[in-house]
């Protein structure tokens, strides 16, 4: 049978072409950043806008709440990262932060930290609480990163996926991948992680018209670890 969503509630508004969307875990808002190099936060409640920055003249490709520090923080095509303070409108943080357009940017759920990708095919790592110093890149793709996201069961690690078609799984303070999927025939465009149930699912999405769920499972023993490959199921 084919899948049924209920629709609760409709939120239309006329923008600029939207290129990332956030929900706040608290507040009834959606941050969305378009294509003008606008970052706009609406209420979803009462389909009103409450915050807009003017973030570049280049689109805005990413932005992500945090909402433990009352920020929104974006990256841009002109390879910046902004960070703004959502209920003063200040502007915390600027830099440069890659040498190509900035794909996405992921914020770790407890830690002070916050990945970002770009199409110079770098993932990198950076510390807010140590002035936004880089503490670590990730080299390994071989076309543009697309997205980034953090693995909720176990922060430590990420998945980021890539123009290159593959997607990798990679863990903190490691320089290379733990290990790479290469199962779609075009670039992979978007990855992420399903958090029900106990079987670690992962999720990616290409330019080969699939989405494809790989379920795995990790067998650790006192020196390796071994990946075991349950299933890789393709949806058209």
């Amino acid at each position: 049978m084919p899948l049924r969503l209920e629709i609760k509630r409709k939120f239309a508004q006329r923008s600029e072409r939207v290129k990332s969307v956030d929900l706040h875990p608290t507040e009834p808002w959606i941050l969305a950043s378009l294509y003008s190099g606008t970052l706009c936060i609406w209420d979803y409640q009462t389909q009103t806008m409450v915050k807009s920055f003017e973030v570049s003249e280049l689109p805005v490709r990413s932005a992500k709440f945090v909402s433990r520090k009352q920020w929104v923080v974006a990256g841009a095509d002109d390879m910046f990262i902004r960070v703004y303070n959502y209920n003063t409108m200040d502007k915390i943080k600027v830099f440069e932060a890659h040498t190509d357009y900035i794909r996405c940017v992921a914020v770790h759920p407890t830690l002070p930290y916050m990945l970002s990708s770009s199409d110079d095919m770098l993932i990198k790592l950076w510390d807010w609480d140590k002035g936004w110093m880089c503490t670590q890149i990730f080299e390994g793709h071989s076309h543009y990163v697309m997205q980034v996201t953090f693995n909720p069961k176990d922060t430590n690690t990420f998945a980021s996926a890539s123009l290159d078609r593959t997607t990798k799984i990679w863990s903190l303070g490691s320089p290379d991948p733990n290990f790479t999927l290469d199962g779609h025939q075009k670039g992979v465009n978007c990855v992420d992680y399903f958090t029900g149930g106990d079987r670690p699912y992962l999720i990616t999405g290409s330019d080969d018209s699939t989405a494809k769920r790989a379920v795995f499972r990790l067998l650790k023993a006192i020196h390796t670890t071994f990946l075991l490959f349950v299933s890789i199921l393709s949806f058209l």
